[in-house]
Formats: C-alpha cells, structure tokens, sequence
C-alpha cells in the first residue's frame, strides 16, 4: 500500500476437495446410471465405459454413447487401462457420437446432471461418501419413476442452429 492509495485485499478461496460424477443414460427408458470418482482420469473414463458394457449392457451389439469432446474420452484410455484385445473388445461394443465443442446442451447425460445438481447436489457436502450415498439414492428414486426426457430437438432444429456443422452443398 502506498501513501494516498486504498489498502486492497485479496479473497483466498480456499476448495475443500472435489469430486467428479460420470453419468450414463438411456432417455426413453428412463434409466441412468451415475458413479462418483474422487479423479477424472483415462483410467476413471475407461473403467466406467467398461462397466457400462459388460454390466448394463452385456446383451447389446452396439452401443451408442453421446458424449463430450474431454481428451479422457478416447481409445488411448483403453490402451493405457486394458491390455489391447480388451481394450479394442470395449471400444468396439460402442458407437461414440461426440458433442460439438459447446454442445453440451446436446448431450442428454449432462441434461441429467443439471436435474441432479438442482435435486441432490445444491449445497456443499462435506465427503465424498455422503455424496456417493445421496447420488446413489438421487439415481435409484429417478430410474424407480422411469423418468424419461422428452426430448424436442428435432432435425430441422439442427440444421438452422448447427448450420456451421452441415457440409455446404452447391447446386
């Protein structure tokens, strides 16, 4: 501070912890399902995509997956996490359809996470184990009411508001 000037002082916000939420969901079936993982890693990302397939999904031929454009959301996460014929056995269970940079209100996952973020998470939790049991309780309430989203988001609505995305075709 110097003579004639206002004293100034600095807020140090100080985070005590944080957590990451991985949410997979099946909109008109009005399932989801949610871990909470103390990281967001490669190996976080690959783990839960695994689960997706071998546990929930074990029975389909191909599944379709919307996501981000997050540099964990790769096949070198499942190089780096499963030996290669595991790795190439997950990434070919899926079709990845990845949101545009953002476009995240085209994704339905992070839809869901807005409603459990109003919902259960719209106060500070002290532990992460608080977090997992409410998250947990949160996603078995919503996939015990089977609530869907209605989603409007039609062809039509992507063209005019995409237009950037479409090839430009010259007659």
């Amino acid at each position: 501070m110097k003579p004639g000037q206002d004293k100034k002082v600095d807020f140090e916000y100080e985070r005590c912890g944080v957590c990451n939420i991985f949410m997979a969901n099946e909109p008109l079936a009005g399932k989801r399902y949610v871990e909470v993982k103390n990281t967001k890693t490669k190996k976080d990302w690959a783990l839960f995509i695994k689960e997706l397939a071998d546990t929930h999904y074990k029975s389909a031929t191909k599944i379709k997956l919307v996501m981000d454009n997050l540099n964990t959301h790769s096949p070198s996460a499942l190089y780096e996490v499963f030996e290669p014929e595991e790795a190439k056995r997950v990434w070919d269970r899926y079709e990845f359809i990845y949101t545009p940079k953002h476009g995240s209100w085209l994704n339905m996952a992070e839809i869901e996470l807005n409603v459990l973020n109003r919902q259960c998470l719209n106060r500070r939790i002290g532990n992460i184990e608080t977090i997992k049991d409410e998250v947990k309780a949160w996603s078995e309430s919503r996939n015990n009411m089977n609530a869907k989203i209605n989603w409007q988001f039609t062809t039509n609505d992507a063209r005019v508001k995409l237009k950037t995305l479409y090839p430009k075709i010259e007659s």
